[in-house]
């Protein structure tokens, strides 16, 4: 079972949330294998990308684990955010960190991301998170399923995390890398998807 980080200012076992209505919270992290949850230090960089846009976001946190990210989200003011994550002890630990904030704007699903995605009906987000397991090597398949659907708003923001060992994703043609950096063994990268109609042709 790979060893869990513990971030300057946490807890073994828990993940201070960064700056917002809820800063200086501590989340919960399920005892789940191979759960990695994205570190104090890429989530500040991370926020501070996103910052001229996250007031009033919907977001999507795909692969959710712990849920950093989409509540990082909801505390910097992000109207709704739709956590999914299918690890059965990983959804019970979110859902009891979203009630010991008293969370609203949030919406848990069990179950696995590509089959989310496949879903119609669903109103686009502003913001989505990605942040699969390296080893599961979903990636690309995430990607295509984001650009080839309906849920992602005109140049929405697509967050991704991926092992730095190995060669960069490939992405849709009409998506664009705004921002990319490393740290440890990951490497993280903002990306505009396009406009809807770009995406389409």
């Amino acid at each position: 079972m790979p060893k869990r980080k513990v971030e300057k200012n946490s807890r073994p076992g828990r993940l201070r949330i960064v700056a917002g209505n809820w800063r200086s919270r501590l989340l919960q992290i399920a005892a789940v294998p191979g759960l990695r949850p994205t570190s104090a230090r890429i989530r500040e960089t991370l926020f501070n990308w996103l910052a001229p846009r996250i007031n009033g976001s919907r977001c999507l946190d795909l692969c959710a684990g712990t849920g950093a990210l989409g509540i990082e989200a909801l505390s910097r003011g992000a109207t709704h955010c739709v956590f999914v994550e299918k690890s059965v002890p990983a959804v019970a630990t979110l859902r009891a960190n979203i009630e010991a904030l008293k969370a609203s704007g949030t919406s848990v699903y069990a179950m696995d991301a590509r089959d989310y995605l496949q879903q119609q009906g669903v109103e686009p987000f502003d913001i989505v998170f990605l942040d699969p397991p390296f080893a599961a090597g979903m990636l690309p398949e995430l990607c295509r399923l984001l650009e080839h659907g309906t849920m992602l708003a005109d140049n929405a923001r697509v967050y991704v995390e991926e092992d730095r060992a190995a060669a960069a994703c490939a992405y849709p043609a009409s998506w664009k890398v705004l921002k990319t950096a490393n740290a440890g063994k990951v490497r993280y990268s903002l990306v505009d998807t396009g406009t809807r109609a770009a995406r389409t042709n």
